[in-house]
């Protein structure tokens, strides 16, 4: 994902210790020895250099280069016996730390450095090419978390059009429940004069009006014959004598689909 918003100028946003510096330590301050912003830079380091595991994470802080650890801010031992992060150490940070905190620091840390790969300096400005930012809200069930005592966990998720940047998400207990943090999920987020898509689940009144009215931005939002009035109401229209104004073809859920625009 960084790899896509190419790399930044000196002074542009770069450093994510301000960001997790503002997640809450879970643990005592009795004991503690590496901080919680440390620990999760060791992890954040290690999963961009390719560690899928508890262990990986804590094998990339022990091959890791003094130099890298003291800009990591690894706190080391007098006596060198204490190096970085052991895995027993990452386990326990990571079981207890907040998700939905962390969450929204690495979302806030992606969304400024979108906001900087994309400003207008290098992107045409909207009203002169038509170019706008285009963010999908979607919930996903997440492949491999499903245990013997429970179901998969889902995520509800403001994701980037083009170039797949993942702005905030949110932990939802059930798909049925994704509509009441549909308007929590992006309200950090700038989106004036942004087109926000969705699916019919969030196609309600509440929602557009908030992202109209209070976010300024616009909408692509799917209507089903669940909402009667609305879908009625728009199958009266003149679909028929609107022209093309764009055709996609392209492979989507095992299959080939067209679409007009």
């Amino acid at each position: 994902m960084l790899v896509k918003l190419g790399p930044l100028d000196t002074g542009r946003i770069a450093d994510l210790r301000p960001y997790f510096d503002s997640v809450p330590d879970p643990r005592a301050r009795r004991g503690r020895w590496y901080s919680l912003t440390a620990v999760l830079l060791v992890c954040a380091c290690a999963v961009v250099s390719g560690a899928r595991s508890i262990d990986e994470l804590a094998e990339w802080g022990q091959r890791a280069p003094n130099a890298l650890l003291a800009v990591i801010r690894i706190r080391r031992h007098l006596l060198r016996w204490r190096r970085s992060p052991a895995a027993a150490t990452i386990g326990r940070v990571l079981g207890a730390v907040d998700g939905d905190a962390l969450d929204r620091a690495v979302g806030a840390y992606l969304a400024d450095r979108y906001r900087v790969a994309t400003e207008p300096a290098q992107v045409p400005s909207p009203s002169a090419s038509g170019w706008r930012r285009v963010i999908a809200v979607d919930g996903k069930a997440l492949k491999g978390s499903a245990r013997l005592t429970a179901t998969r966990r889902h995520l509800l998720s403001a994701v980037t059009h083009g170039t797949v940047v993942t702005l905030a998400q949110v932990e939802v207990s059930a798909k049925t429940n994704e509509t009441t943090h549909f308007r929590p999920l992006p309200a950090p987020l700038d989106l004036a004069d942004t087109v926000v898509t969705f699916d019919a689940l969030h196609s309600v009144k509440a929602n557009i009006s908030w992202l109209v009215e209070t976010k300024k931005a616009h909408y692509i939002a799917l209507i089903k014959t669940n909402q009667p009035t609305a879908h009625r109401q728009l199958a009266a229209l003149p679909w028929r004598g609107i022209p093309v104004q764009h055709t996609a073809s392209g492979p989507a859920r095992d299959r080939r689909e067209h679409r007009l625009g």
